[in-house]
């Protein structure tokens, strides 16, 4: 008998062996299945991709690592304890090295994975802990709506056996060395987000990561999960530098506040005195409301572009942010052509319901627009990534600073550089033409100097009425960017309470005519 079950045991022991065998080989055979559905359909699907993580997870191999490798995909699976002391794996080797790494040749990648990887997992006492890794190369694999440009079109990914990573107070620290020339171009660690911008497949989003570079040929990112990474390079004509990213929030910030509490103030000015109004000043208080709803949107958009806000709330944030600045840019040029009206059309200019007419233009034309947008493509909007960059002496580290805002190209180009670049020519054109006509007035009056203050003033309310400083959006280029960022920010922040002077001073100066008009006519009725 015991040598039947002797007999019996080496049996089972080489049955094992040959099974596992087999699984490794599906297991290569599964990655070449994919390479080969690669060619065929440009990308695989989510659930080749999760098979191939649950093969990896559950395989057996004796020893401590499994290495398999096709032309384009390298998986590894690691075995791991609780006294787990970090790991750094580079594209040459894969053996365990200092976690200062060493020389690594261009085009290379590697991951360093810090002691706390293991944390949470242990709590659950398991039996084994695996870390598995992926690295694709030379291919697309991941294909996002917009077919961003990977760097070295690399992807890499890791993953624990015992549910997700995330939140790390040691970031895991990814290495990707190029010999590309990449003069403008913004360089933004992401990772592959599944379901993002409400696709099947998923998109790249940078959260999480911070984006260092070292060297001229190294990008280093810095993550607090594990998941599949990669560097996208997207072309940048201007960067922000980090040491103006603190003034320009802080001029934003007090400068909106004031123009939220002026714009409230002369609403609500208006609203006691609605008895007083006309239509003119209804289409001044539109245009307040305009501004009040843009910079409210404004302020609250950088908040709720943060990780624990749904995305459908930055979504619809970002709509009505575009929306607010759509409706402003209208009434700037409602109020153009409206003067050109009292201007140039002196008489019979009496048009139906003019102001409820101008009222459906100014809200009712850009909310179309948004709409529209949001019926073609609904991930037009949300969290946008804003690229600012810190050198040093050794290298550039960039910061993505993230607003609920426009996210296509396209959309941004059309309808809001372009929108905004139609509303201001044409202002800038009333502007001139109202500045010509007068001072065509005033040399007829034969009295150009005794007025030289009070159109002074004529002009500096005009320019603001007709917002023609948001103009300077177009000279974010060059020599021009410094000075254009500060002047942009103050002048248009502050663009509410300039409105708020200019209404105080009509005001004023229409008290001041009636009052001199009530004392004419007294002064006539006492000489009779």
């Amino acid at each position: 008998m015991d040598h039947c079950g002797a007999l019996f045991l080496c049996l089972c022991l080489l049955t094992l062996q040959n099974a596992t065998a087999e699984t490794w080989e599906e297991l290569l055979r599964y990655m070449e299945n994919m390479q080969v559905s690669r060619g065929r359909s440009s990308v695989f699907s989510s659930r080749q991709l999760h098979q191939l993580e649950q093969m990896l997870l559950n395989t057996s191999f004796p020893g401590y690592n499994l290495t398999l490798q096709t032309p384009t995909i390298q998986s590894l699976a690691f075995k791991l304890s609780c006294d787990f002391s970090g790991l750094s794996l580079t594209s040459a080797t894969l053996k365990r090295v200092p976690q200062a790494g060493g020389q690594h040749a261009r085009g290379q990648h590697a991951m360093q994975f810090p002691a706390e990887l293991t944390r949470d997992a242990c709590k659950t006492r398991p039996r084994e802990l695996r870390l598995i890794c992926i690295y694709f190369s030379n291919t697309h694999f991941f294909k996002d709506e917009n077919n961003s440009s990977l760097l070295n079109n690399y992807v890499l990914g890791a993953q624990l056996s015992h549910g997700h990573v995330n939140n790390l107070r040691d970031p895991v620290n990814i290495s990707f060395w190029h010999n590309q020339s990449l003069e403008g171009y913004t360089l933004t660690c992401v990772f592959w987000k599944e379901g993002a911008r409400k696709q099947p497949w998923g998109g790249w989003s940078p959260e999480g990561c911070r984006t260092e570079q070292p060297s001229r040929s190294q990008v280093l990112c810095r993550c607090n999960h594990l998941t599949y990474f990669a560097v996208l390079m997207q072309l940048s004509p201007a960067l922000v530098p980090a040491e103006l990213l603190a003034p320009l929030t802080y001029i934003s910030l007090v400068g909106c506040s004031i123009s939220i509490v002026a714009s409230l103030i002369t609403v609500l000015l208006h609203f006691h005195f609605r008895k007083q109004s006309d239509s003119l000043t209804r289409i001044h208080m539109n245009l307040h409301a305009s501004v009040l709803l843009l910079n409210i949107a404004f302020l609250l958009s950088p908040a709720f572009a943060m990780s624990p806000v749904p995305g459908s709330v930055c979504t619809a944030l970002a709509a009505a942010l575009h929306y607010a600045l759509l409706s402003c840019l209208t009434w700037m040029a409602i109020e153009g052509f409206n003067l050109y009206l009292l201007l140039g059309r002196v008489y019979n200019i009496y048009i139906r319901r003019y102001v409820f007419k101008l009222g459906v233009l100014g809200w009712g034309a850009p909310a179309l627009l948004v709409l529209l947008s949001l019926s073609v493509k609904s991930s037009v909007y949300g969290p946008c990534t804003i690229p600012v960059f810190d050198s040093w002496e050794n290298g550039t580290a960039f910061q993505n600073m993230s607003i609920c805002w426009v996210r296509s190209p396209v959309v941004h180009s059309v309808l809001v550089m372009g929108y905004g670049g139609l509303t201001s020519l044409f202002n800038l054109v009333v502007l001139a033409w109202a500045l010509w006509t007068l001072r065509r007035l005033r040399e007829r009056a034969d009295a150009p100097s005794a007025r030289a203050c009070h159109d002074t003033v004529t002009v500096l309310g005009l320019t603001v009425l007709l917002g023609t400083t948001w103009a300077l959006a177009f000279f974010s280029f060059g020599v021009f960017l410094l000075p254009q960022l500060f002047l942009f920010t103050i002048l248009n922040s502050l663009y509410g309470f300039f409105l708020f002077l200019w209404f105080c001073s009509q005001r004023c100066r229409s008290e001041a005519e009636a009052k001199a008009q009530i004392e004419a006519f007294s002064s006539s009725q006492t000489t009779q």
